[in-house]
């Protein structure tokens, strides 16, 4: 990828219903995680003709490395797969999640881990090359649009969910899918 060519991050979306269900995810945290591991069953049991499922990824401080995954998934979007790139990298980092995660978010074998290494067992895991997606120099504007658009929705901890553009605290990643469902008619 030539950085001077124009890129453009393919939107997070799946299915194309009226109902729209959004969830603020961070790719290392285990909750958003299992809330990630369910939007396929969502889809499923909703019918993606009746409901559109939006992600926002939701960095997290506490995550050590969270800024550098997001920053990869948002760079996979990027990339010919699109949406389908980025949904490879946030599955790859929930079945591998050790190998991006620090001990209690402070210990642990990541605290020698450098960003590089990162990327580079992400890409192992995930079967995308990352490496120049993520080197897009002004790649930040896409991750900043995700950030914007969580705070100007009050959104703070991940994972958050939101039914039609309201946040709705009684959903959590915790719940059967077929209780999601129930919120969406």
């Amino acid at each position: 990828m030539n950085h001077t060519t124009p890129w453009r991050a393919d939107p997070l979306v799946w299915g194309h219903g009226p109902r729209l269900f959004e969830m603020f995810l961070e790719p290392t945290c285990p909750f958003s995680v299992r809330a990630f591991g369910k939007m396929d069953a969502l889809l499923a049991a909703a019918g993606a003709d009746r409901v559109t499922v939006r992600l926002t990824m939701q960095s997290q401080p506490w995550h050590m490395y969270s800024g550098v995954v997001t920053r990869c998934v948002i760079a996979a979007s990027t990339l010919p797969g699109g949406r389908e790139s980025a949904r490879a990298v946030l599955a790859a980092v929930g079945a591998h999640r050790e190998e991006f995660e620090f001990a209690h978010h402070c210990a642990g074998p990541n605290m020698d881990a450098t960003p590089r290494q990162i990327i580079a067992r992400l890409e192992a895991c995930s079967g995308v090359a990352l490496a120049e997606a993520f080197a897009i120099p002004d790649l930040d504007r896409e991750i900043k649009r995700h950030c914007r658009y969580a705070r100007q929705n009050g959104i703070h901890v991940s994972p958050t969910f939101m039914i039609d553009g309201l946040v709705d605290p009684a959903i959590g990643s915790g719940d059967a899918v077929a209780d999601w469902v129930a919120r969406l008619r």
